[in-house]
């Protein structure tokens, strides 16, 4: 059973959205999880990322209908990119020791959403070459 766009953009979106709150209001738990010192510098940024996971979370839950198209294709494409470079700086973070093990839930979750944005995108292929 292959999941549809929309299910796979609305999860995502629901995702980006905890994200986003948890990061503009509780960055410390997120920092704390991942064993990162909390400074000032880390929490701006935490912050300031959590109004980018707002964005893309609104634009998946807006794109959840859209047909197969161009459009559709290249946010689904766009988005597996985003995660798989977010996976991969985990696993370096972890790697290097400036991120705790906790950082290796994001990177499940990560490779997760990758994997099944490339997949839907796959199943349009499919469907448009049948």
């Amino acid at each position: 059973m292959s999941l549809s766009f929309r299910i796979v953009a609305l999860a995502a979106s629901g995702i980006c959205l905890a994200l986003a709150l948890l990061w503009m209001l509780f960055p410390q738990f997120i920092l704390w999880l991942w064993r990162i010192d909390s400074p000032e510098p880390a929490v701006l940024l935490a912050r300031r990322s959590a109004a980018l996971f707002l964005g893309v979370g609104a634009m998946l839950f807006l794109a959840r209908n859209a047909e197969s198209s161009p459009t559709r294709h290249a946010i689904a494409v766009g988005f597996s990119i985003t995660c798989i470079m977010l996976a991969a700086l985990g696993v370096y973070e972890f790697a290097a020791a400036h991120a705790g093990v906790g950082i290796w839930l994001a990177v499940v979750v990560e490779l997760a959403l990758a994997i099944v944005f490339l997949s839907v995108r796959h199943e349009d292929r499919l469907s448009r070459n049948s």
